[in-house]
Protein backbone atom coordinates (compact mmCIF):
# COMPACT_ATOMS: atom_id res chain seq x y z
CA UNK A 1 0.00 0.00 0.00
CA UNK A 2 1.41 3.36 -1.04
CA UNK A 3 -1.35 5.46 0.52
CA UNK A 4 -4.68 4.92 2.25
CA UNK A 5 -6.30 8.21 1.20
CA UNK A 6 -6.37 8.18 -1.73
CA UNK A 7 -6.10 4.40 -1.83
CA UNK A 8 -3.10 3.34 -3.94
CA UNK A 9 -1.69 -0.17 -3.76
CA UNK A 10 0.01 -2.89 -5.81
CA UNK A 11 0.41 -6.65 -5.25
CA UNK A 12 3.64 -8.44 -4.36
CA UNK A 13 5.25 -9.40 -7.64
CA UNK A 14 5.29 -13.12 -6.94
CA UNK A 15 1.53 -13.02 -6.45
CA UNK A 16 1.05 -10.95 -9.59
CA UNK A 17 3.01 -13.53 -11.61
CA UNK A 18 1.17 -16.52 -10.10
CA UNK A 19 -1.82 -16.30 -12.46
CA UNK A 20 -2.07 -15.25 -16.11
CA UNK A 21 -5.41 -13.56 -15.37
CA UNK A 22 -5.07 -11.18 -12.44
CA UNK A 23 -7.71 -11.64 -9.75
CA UNK A 24 -9.53 -8.50 -8.61
CA UNK A 25 -7.93 -8.69 -5.16
CA UNK A 26 -4.46 -8.78 -6.77
CA UNK A 27 -5.10 -6.02 -9.31
CA UNK A 28 -3.37 -2.72 -8.59
CA UNK A 29 -5.50 0.21 -7.44
CA UNK A 30 -4.77 3.77 -8.54
CA UNK A 31 -7.04 6.41 -7.05
CA UNK A 32 -6.73 10.19 -7.20
CA UNK A 33 -9.41 10.84 -4.57
CA UNK A 34 -11.81 9.02 -2.28
CA UNK A 35 -13.55 5.97 -3.74
CA UNK A 36 -17.16 7.00 -4.46
CA UNK A 37 -19.98 4.96 -2.94
CA UNK A 38 -22.26 4.42 -5.93
CA UNK A 39 -25.37 2.28 -6.36
CA UNK A 40 -25.76 0.51 -9.70
CA UNK A 41 -29.55 0.64 -9.30
CA UNK A 42 -29.58 4.44 -9.38
CA UNK A 43 -26.42 5.24 -11.33
CA UNK A 44 -26.84 7.28 -14.54
CA UNK A 45 -24.58 7.82 -17.54
CA UNK A 46 -25.01 11.04 -19.54
CA UNK A 47 -23.85 11.29 -23.16
CA UNK A 48 -23.78 14.88 -24.36
CA UNK A 49 -21.88 17.49 -26.34
CA UNK A 50 -21.80 17.25 -30.12
CA UNK A 51 -24.46 14.57 -30.42
CA UNK A 52 -27.83 14.47 -32.19
CA UNK A 53 -29.54 12.59 -29.34
CA UNK A 54 -28.26 13.30 -25.82
CA UNK A 55 -28.64 10.21 -23.64
CA UNK A 56 -29.35 9.73 -19.95
CA UNK A 57 -28.93 6.02 -19.32
CA UNK A 58 -29.44 3.77 -16.33
CA UNK A 59 -27.20 0.73 -16.05
CA UNK A 60 -30.12 -1.38 -17.32
CA UNK A 61 -30.53 0.96 -20.30
CA UNK A 62 -26.83 0.71 -21.09
CA UNK A 63 -26.79 -3.07 -20.88
CA UNK A 64 -29.78 -3.27 -23.23
CA UNK A 65 -28.36 -0.78 -25.72
CA UNK A 66 -25.99 -3.16 -27.51
CA UNK A 67 -24.69 -6.72 -27.26
CA UNK A 68 -22.30 -7.13 -24.36
CA UNK A 69 -18.70 -8.03 -25.06
CA UNK A 70 -15.91 -9.58 -23.00
CA UNK A 71 -12.28 -8.96 -23.87
CA UNK A 72 -8.93 -9.46 -22.20
CA UNK A 73 -6.81 -6.38 -21.64
CA UNK A 74 -3.85 -5.19 -19.62
CA UNK A 75 -4.23 -1.98 -17.67
CA UNK A 76 -1.10 -0.29 -16.38
CA UNK A 77 -0.39 2.89 -14.46
CA UNK A 78 1.81 5.38 -16.30
CA UNK A 79 3.91 5.45 -13.12
CA UNK A 80 4.57 1.70 -13.09
CA UNK A 81 8.23 1.08 -12.07
CA UNK A 82 8.64 4.69 -10.89
CA UNK A 83 10.70 3.33 -7.98
CA UNK A 84 13.41 2.33 -10.48
CA UNK A 85 13.86 6.01 -11.40
CA UNK A 86 14.36 7.17 -7.82
CA UNK A 87 18.07 6.24 -7.57
CA UNK A 88 18.76 8.54 -10.54
CA UNK A 89 16.99 11.54 -8.96
CA UNK A 90 13.84 11.90 -6.87
CA UNK A 91 10.51 12.01 -8.72
CA UNK A 92 7.03 13.04 -7.68
CA UNK A 93 4.27 10.52 -7.11
CA UNK A 94 3.95 7.16 -5.41
CA UNK A 95 7.04 4.91 -5.70
CA UNK A 96 5.37 2.12 -7.64
CA UNK A 97 7.43 -1.03 -8.11
CA UNK A 98 6.59 -3.23 -11.12
CA UNK A 99 3.16 -4.23 -9.81
CA UNK A 100 1.05 -1.30 -11.05
CA UNK A 101 -0.21 -3.50 -13.87
CA UNK A 102 -2.64 -6.36 -14.35
CA UNK A 103 -4.48 -8.42 -16.96
CA UNK A 104 -8.20 -9.09 -16.66
CA UNK A 105 -11.29 -10.03 -18.66
CA UNK A 106 -13.61 -7.03 -18.90
CA UNK A 107 -17.31 -7.20 -19.77
CA UNK A 108 -19.40 -4.32 -21.07
CA UNK A 109 -20.50 -2.65 -24.29
CA UNK A 110 -18.31 -1.10 -26.94
CA UNK A 111 -18.02 2.66 -26.54
CA UNK A 112 -18.69 3.17 -30.25
CA UNK A 113 -22.13 1.57 -29.83
CA UNK A 114 -23.08 4.25 -27.30
CA UNK A 115 -21.64 7.01 -29.48
CA UNK A 116 -23.62 5.72 -32.43
CA UNK A 117 -26.83 5.57 -30.39
CA UNK A 118 -26.29 9.21 -29.43
CA UNK A 119 -25.60 10.28 -33.01
CA UNK A 120 -22.13 11.53 -32.19
CA UNK A 121 -20.63 14.06 -34.58
CA UNK A 122 -17.32 13.40 -36.30
CA UNK A 123 -15.52 15.39 -33.62
CA UNK A 124 -11.92 14.89 -32.67
CA UNK A 125 -12.25 13.95 -28.98
CA UNK A 126 -14.34 12.01 -26.48
CA UNK A 127 -14.11 13.27 -22.90
CA UNK A 128 -14.94 11.27 -19.77
CA UNK A 129 -15.87 12.47 -16.29
CA UNK A 130 -15.92 10.28 -13.20
CA UNK A 131 -17.72 10.65 -9.89
CA UNK A 132 -14.48 10.84 -7.90
CA UNK A 133 -13.37 14.16 -6.45
CA UNK A 134 -9.67 15.03 -6.77
CA UNK A 135 -7.76 17.53 -4.65
CA UNK A 136 -4.68 18.76 -6.49
CA UNK A 137 -2.77 22.00 -7.01
CA UNK A 138 -4.93 23.74 -4.42
CA UNK A 139 -8.14 22.87 -6.26
CA UNK A 140 -10.93 20.33 -5.90
CA UNK A 141 -12.48 18.91 -9.07
CA UNK A 142 -13.97 15.79 -10.58
CA UNK A 143 -11.62 13.47 -12.40
CA UNK A 144 -11.70 13.92 -16.18
CA UNK A 145 -9.68 12.87 -19.24
CA UNK A 146 -10.22 12.33 -22.95
CA UNK A 147 -9.14 10.17 -25.86
CA UNK A 148 -9.17 10.85 -29.59
CA UNK A 149 -12.28 9.94 -31.55
CA UNK A 150 -10.40 7.47 -33.83
CA UNK A 151 -9.41 5.44 -30.75
CA UNK A 152 -12.87 5.76 -29.22
CA UNK A 153 -14.44 4.19 -32.31
CA UNK A 154 -12.33 1.04 -32.21
CA UNK A 155 -14.01 -2.20 -31.18
CA UNK A 156 -11.87 -2.89 -28.12
CA UNK A 157 -12.74 0.27 -26.14
CA UNK A 158 -15.36 -0.74 -23.58
CA UNK A 159 -17.72 0.72 -21.05
CA UNK A 160 -17.29 -2.10 -18.54
CA UNK A 161 -19.36 -3.19 -15.55
CA UNK A 162 -17.69 -6.54 -14.83
CA UNK A 163 -14.17 -7.83 -14.28
CA UNK A 164 -13.31 -11.53 -14.57
CA UNK A 165 -17.00 -12.41 -14.69
CA UNK A 166 -17.91 -10.54 -11.50
CA UNK A 167 -19.38 -7.11 -10.82
CA UNK A 168 -16.69 -4.46 -10.56
CA UNK A 169 -15.43 -3.87 -7.05
CA UNK A 170 -15.72 -0.29 -5.75
CA UNK A 171 -11.94 0.24 -5.99
CA UNK A 172 -12.00 -0.89 -9.64
CA UNK A 173 -14.77 1.46 -10.72
CA UNK A 174 -18.18 0.06 -9.68
CA UNK A 175 -20.62 0.36 -11.29
CA UNK A 176 -19.09 1.55 -14.59
CA UNK A 177 -15.66 2.32 -15.97
CA UNK A 178 -13.89 2.83 -19.28
CA UNK A 179 -11.35 0.27 -20.52
CA UNK A 180 -8.94 1.49 -23.22
CA UNK A 181 -6.46 -1.33 -23.98
CA UNK A 182 -2.82 -0.42 -24.73
CA UNK A 183 -3.28 3.06 -23.21
CA UNK A 184 -2.07 4.18 -19.79
CA UNK A 185 -4.60 3.51 -17.05
CA UNK A 186 -5.29 7.24 -16.73
CA UNK A 187 -7.32 6.97 -19.96
CA UNK A 188 -9.57 4.26 -18.45
CA UNK A 189 -11.43 6.31 -15.84
CA UNK A 190 -13.50 4.64 -13.14
CA UNK A 191 -16.92 5.56 -11.73
CA UNK A 192 -17.95 6.95 -15.13
CA UNK A 193 -20.80 9.48 -15.10
CA UNK A 194 -20.48 11.57 -18.28
CA UNK A 195 -19.26 11.19 -21.86
CA UNK A 196 -18.88 14.41 -23.84
CA UNK A 197 -18.22 14.53 -27.58
CA UNK A 198 -16.22 17.67 -28.33
CA UNK A 199 -13.74 19.22 -30.75
CA UNK A 200 -10.89 19.61 -28.25
CA UNK A 201 -9.21 17.50 -25.53
CA UNK A 202 -10.62 17.59 -22.02
CA UNK A 203 -9.74 20.82 -20.22
CA UNK A 204 -9.54 18.92 -16.91
CA UNK A 205 -6.37 19.28 -14.86
CA UNK A 206 -5.64 15.55 -15.29
CA UNK A 207 -5.56 16.00 -19.06
CA UNK A 208 -3.84 19.37 -19.31
CA UNK A 209 -1.42 19.49 -16.36
CA UNK A 210 -0.56 15.90 -15.57
CA UNK A 211 0.26 12.64 -17.35
CA UNK A 212 2.62 14.31 -19.80
CA UNK A 213 6.07 13.01 -20.70
CA UNK A 214 8.68 15.73 -20.26
CA UNK A 215 12.44 15.95 -20.92
CA UNK A 216 14.89 15.26 -18.11
CA UNK A 217 15.89 18.93 -18.05
CA UNK A 218 12.38 20.01 -16.99
CA UNK A 219 11.60 20.46 -13.30
CA UNK A 220 8.40 21.13 -11.41
CA UNK A 221 9.44 24.79 -11.24
CA UNK A 222 10.11 25.13 -14.98
CA UNK A 223 7.46 22.86 -16.46
CA UNK A 224 5.45 24.01 -19.48
CA UNK A 225 2.65 21.46 -19.62
CA UNK A 226 1.65 22.40 -23.14
CA UNK A 227 5.10 21.32 -24.35
CA UNK A 228 4.77 17.83 -22.84
CA UNK A 229 3.78 14.69 -24.73
CA UNK A 230 0.34 13.44 -23.70
CA UNK A 231 0.73 9.88 -22.44
CA UNK A 232 -1.52 7.48 -24.31
CA UNK A 233 0.05 4.22 -25.52
CA UNK A 234 2.40 2.45 -23.14
CA UNK A 235 5.94 1.42 -24.14
CA UNK A 236 7.62 -1.94 -24.55
CA UNK A 237 8.55 -3.22 -21.10
CA UNK A 238 9.53 -6.28 -19.08
CA UNK A 239 9.83 -6.97 -15.38
CA UNK A 240 11.25 -9.69 -13.16
CA UNK A 241 8.67 -10.93 -10.65
CA UNK A 242 10.57 -13.76 -8.98
CA UNK A 243 12.97 -13.76 -7.30
CA UNK A 244 12.35 -10.35 -5.80
CA UNK A 245 14.92 -7.68 -5.03
CA UNK A 246 17.31 -8.43 -2.17
CA UNK A 247 16.27 -12.10 -2.07
CA UNK A 248 18.72 -14.54 -0.44
CA UNK A 249 18.99 -17.63 -2.62
CA UNK A 250 20.68 -21.01 -2.41
CA UNK A 251 23.42 -21.74 -4.98
CA UNK A 252 22.41 -23.65 -8.09
CA UNK A 253 19.45 -23.67 -10.43
CA UNK A 254 17.20 -20.64 -9.94
CA UNK A 255 14.07 -20.00 -12.00
CA UNK A 256 13.55 -16.39 -13.04
CA UNK A 257 9.98 -15.39 -13.94
CA UNK A 258 8.33 -12.22 -15.11
CA UNK A 259 6.00 -10.46 -17.53
CA UNK A 260 6.46 -8.40 -20.69
CA UNK A 261 4.23 -6.13 -22.76
CA UNK A 262 4.69 -4.58 -26.20
CA UNK A 263 1.50 -2.59 -26.81
CA UNK A 264 -0.08 -3.46 -30.15
CA UNK A 265 2.98 -5.43 -31.24
CA UNK A 266 3.81 -8.90 -29.98
CA UNK A 267 6.63 -9.63 -27.56
CA UNK A 268 9.11 -11.54 -29.73
CA UNK A 269 11.87 -12.26 -27.22
CA UNK A 270 12.88 -11.74 -23.60
CA UNK A 271 16.54 -11.86 -22.61
CA UNK A 272 17.66 -12.49 -19.02
CA UNK A 273 21.08 -11.84 -17.52
CA UNK A 274 22.59 -12.82 -14.18
CA UNK A 275 25.61 -10.50 -14.45
CA UNK A 276 24.09 -7.07 -14.97
CA UNK A 277 23.80 -7.44 -18.73
CA UNK A 278 27.23 -8.82 -19.54
CA UNK A 279 25.77 -12.05 -20.94
CA UNK A 280 22.25 -13.14 -21.78
CA UNK A 281 20.01 -16.19 -22.12
CA UNK A 282 16.70 -16.30 -23.91
CA UNK A 283 13.57 -16.97 -21.84
CA UNK A 284 10.65 -19.20 -22.78
CA UNK A 285 7.52 -17.20 -23.60
CA UNK A 286 3.87 -17.85 -22.81
CA UNK A 287 1.23 -15.66 -24.41
CA UNK A 288 -2.22 -15.83 -25.95
CA UNK A 289 -1.99 -15.10 -29.70
CA UNK A 290 -5.80 -14.84 -29.89
CA UNK A 291 -5.88 -11.94 -27.40
CA UNK A 292 -3.90 -8.93 -28.63
CA UNK A 293 -4.45 -7.08 -25.35
CA UNK A 294 -2.86 -9.78 -23.19
CA UNK A 295 0.59 -9.67 -21.68
CA UNK A 296 3.38 -12.23 -22.11
CA UNK A 297 4.68 -14.38 -19.27
CA UNK A 298 8.28 -15.54 -19.49
CA UNK A 299 10.60 -17.81 -17.50
CA UNK A 300 14.11 -19.24 -17.60
CA UNK A 301 16.38 -21.15 -15.21
CA UNK A 302 19.91 -19.93 -14.46
CA UNK A 303 22.72 -21.58 -12.50
CA UNK A 304 23.74 -19.01 -9.88
CA UNK A 305 26.99 -19.47 -7.97
CA UNK A 306 27.64 -17.94 -4.57
CA UNK A 307 28.01 -14.18 -4.52
CA UNK A 308 26.11 -11.02 -5.38
CA UNK A 309 24.21 -10.97 -8.68
CA UNK A 310 22.26 -8.37 -10.62
CA UNK A 311 19.45 -10.08 -12.52
CA UNK A 312 18.35 -8.14 -15.59
CA UNK A 313 15.49 -8.56 -18.05
CA UNK A 314 14.85 -6.86 -21.38
CA UNK A 315 12.14 -7.47 -23.99
CA UNK A 316 12.17 -7.23 -27.79
CA UNK A 317 9.08 -6.70 -29.92
CA UNK A 318 8.30 -8.09 -33.36
CA UNK A 319 9.73 -4.95 -35.00
CA UNK A 320 13.12 -5.66 -33.43
CA UNK A 321 12.82 -2.83 -30.91
CA UNK A 322 14.12 -3.23 -27.36
CA UNK A 323 14.32 -1.30 -24.11
CA UNK A 324 16.89 1.32 -23.07
CA UNK A 325 19.57 -0.04 -20.76
CA UNK A 326 19.67 2.65 -18.09
CA UNK A 327 17.01 4.30 -15.96
CA UNK A 328 18.85 7.57 -16.42
CA UNK A 329 17.97 7.47 -20.11
CA UNK A 330 14.23 7.71 -19.35
CA UNK A 331 14.18 9.78 -16.13
CA UNK A 332 11.62 12.58 -15.86
CA UNK A 333 10.50 14.49 -12.78
CA UNK A 334 7.01 12.96 -12.86
CA UNK A 335 8.44 9.44 -12.98
CA UNK A 336 6.39 8.24 -15.92
CA UNK A 337 7.02 5.43 -18.43
CA UNK A 338 10.02 3.74 -16.84
CA UNK A 339 10.90 1.18 -19.52
CA UNK A 340 14.61 0.67 -18.85
CA UNK A 341 16.03 -2.80 -18.29
CA UNK A 342 14.58 -4.19 -15.07
CA UNK A 343 17.39 -4.86 -12.59
CA UNK A 344 16.99 -7.02 -9.48
CA UNK A 345 19.90 -7.51 -7.05
CA UNK A 346 20.02 -10.87 -5.25
CA UNK A 347 22.43 -12.58 -2.90
CA UNK A 348 23.40 -16.26 -3.27
CA UNK A 349 24.75 -17.94 -0.12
Amino acid sequence: MHSEAPFNAEPPLDRLRASFVTAAQDFYVRSHGDIPKLDAATHRLRVCGRVDRPLDLSMADLQALAPQRTLGAVLQCAGNRRADLQPVKPTSGDPWAAGAIGYAHWTGVALHEVLRAAGAAASAHVAFDGADQVEMAGRRFRYGVSIGMPRALQDDVLLAWAMNGETLRPEHGHPLRVVVPFYAGVRSPKWLTTITVQDHPSDNHMQQQDYKLLPASVTEATVDWQAGLTINEMPLNAAICTPQAQARLAPGATTIRGYAIAGRRAVARVDVSADGGGSWVQAALRHDPETPGAWTFWATTLDLPQGEHELVARAWDEAGQTQPACAGDVWNFKGYLCAAWHRVPVSVR
